[in-house]
């Protein structure tokens, strides 16, 4: 009986053990996990002063529903939600982006106001928004017209550094931030019009 306890006992050990290693392996595997995709740029946080300076420049008010593409750590969110008392939903393709911007988040207690996606924003549906905020690469800027064009009228977009080829903005900001640095801030307000489009609007109505 002795024998048999004790093999119960080990045998019990050995089921234990064996859980957690599966569960160590588990979370090891979750705290490792790859983006979708290769992330489209590296992340460099906005200075917060200049962060604060974008939504100020996007007008934005508690009504909002602000859109972050490209979250990074969430700081933008997070401000316009504990600044505004707005939504506000970040997107990110990094998880470990993904999961500094939760962090910071719950830090701030305004998980009843911002979301945090994973998930890739050229895929994503940005109708919801009213201000969108960006610090991507020109050529990424374009690569969201098409999306971007199906904001609702007055929606605001307003860029870190980067302009919009071929959409002329309504206002280019140059801000003397606390890093020393001339930051320049672009803002558009939907509908946006791509300027080719409108040249060749513009022909065609000159040919009827």
């Amino acid at each position: 009986m002795k024998r048999l306890w004790k093999c119960g006992v080990l045998g019990g050990m050995g089921l234990v053990l064996t859980a957690a290693v599966a569960a160590t392996w588990a979370a090891e595997e979750k705290a490792e996990k790859k983006p979708q995709r290769r992330p489209d740029v590296i992340f460099v946080p906005t200075p917060q002063d200049v962060v604060e300076k974008m939504l100020e420049v996007a007008e934005v008010t508690k009504d909002d529903v602000v859109y972050d593409l490209g979250c990074g750590d969430g700081r933008i969110v997070v401000t316009a939600a504990k600044k505004y008392g707005c939504k506000a939903v970040g997107i990110d393709i990094d998880p470990q982006r993904v999961k500094e911007s939760l962090e910071r988040v719950k830090k701030n207690k305004v998980e009843h106001l911002v979301t945090i996606k994973e998930g890739d924003i050229f895929q994503e549906d940005l109708t919801p928004a009213s201000v969108v905020t960006l610090y991507l690469l020109p050529s990424l800027n374009v690569k969201l017209i098409p999306q971007l064009k199906k904001l609702k009228p007055g929606s605001r977009i307003v860029s870190h550094s980067f302009d919009m080829e071929g959409v002329k903005p309504e206002k280019v900001i140059h801000y003397e931030a606390k890093d020393g640095i001339t930051h320049t801030i672009y803002l558009w307000r939907a509908p946006i019009k791509v300027e080719k489009e409108e040249e060749e609007k513009g022909e065609k109505e000159k040919e009827k």
